[in-house]
């Protein structure tokens, strides 16, 4: 099932993810600080990150996940104690895929892995490659590229590309895109495809023909 590192400094917390991940085939590396966790990511190159916003230290979670989405396309599963919006607004304009408020049912965290894996594993035909405007979104490679130069993007944010990609012209609401992306058994805000539409535009620029559809959604092209 492949590696997943796990950020965390609640060692009860760690071994209790850690135990339930195991059972599901996964191989489990355990962090106990930010530094910690980066190293980690950097020598394993897991298929996925659970990571805990409050980490002693320098480095606290946020800045482990700003730094992971710097350079990779890493799906992040962010945990917290805190309950707070703008906490899990920043989680997810800073690349997070799904943001788990503790105390949380293991069999819960273990669902959304698996889900956010799928998603991010999904199977396409070979060498398919979409254009939107002057970006192009390569679905085998999962890599968007603006004139020919890659540009990372969050898991989710790459989703989110490829949804309107393959859409060209459609308005699409909020509601559509949160079904199509995140899946209809998602709960959660509208303001969560604002704050990854945000981030397309921060990274993609006007190269991205990406426009509002006021009172409704999206649409690109």
């Amino acid at each position: 099932m492949g590696t997943i590192v796990v950020v965390e400094d609640d060692t009860n917390i760690a071994d209790l993810v850690d135990l339930y991940l195991r059972r599901e085939g996964f191989r489990v590396i355990q962090a106990g600080t930010g530094e910690m966790g980066l190293a980690a990511i950097d020598r394993e190159r897991p298929r996925m990150v659970i990571l805990d916003v409050g980490l002693p230290g320098g480095i606290d979670g946020l800045e482990v996940c700003r730094r992971v989405r710097a350079k990779q396309s890493l799906p992040v599963l962010m945990l917290t104690a805190r309950d707070g919006e703008v906490d899990r607004i920043l989680g997810l304009e800073l690349g997070a895929d799904d943001y788990v408020t503790k105390p949380f049912s293991p069999r819960e965290l273990v669902a959304r892995v698996k889900a956010i894996l799928r998603r991010s594993d999904g199977t396409t035909e070979p060498n398919e490659v979409l254009m939107a405007g002057r970006v192009e979104v390569d679905i085998v490679r999962r890599e968007a590229r603006v004139d020919g130069e890659p540009v990372p993007l969050a898991s989710k944010e790459f989703q989110l590309l490829q949804f309107l990609a393959e859409r060209p012209g459609r308005a699409l609401s909020r509601q559509q895109l949160l079904d199509g992306v995140w899946g209809a058994g998602w709960y959660g805000d509208d303001r969560t495809v604002d704050a990854h539409v945000r981030q397309l535009r921060k990274k993609l620029g006007d190269a991205l023909p990406l426009s509002t559809v006021w009172g409704m959604g999206y649409r690109l092209g």
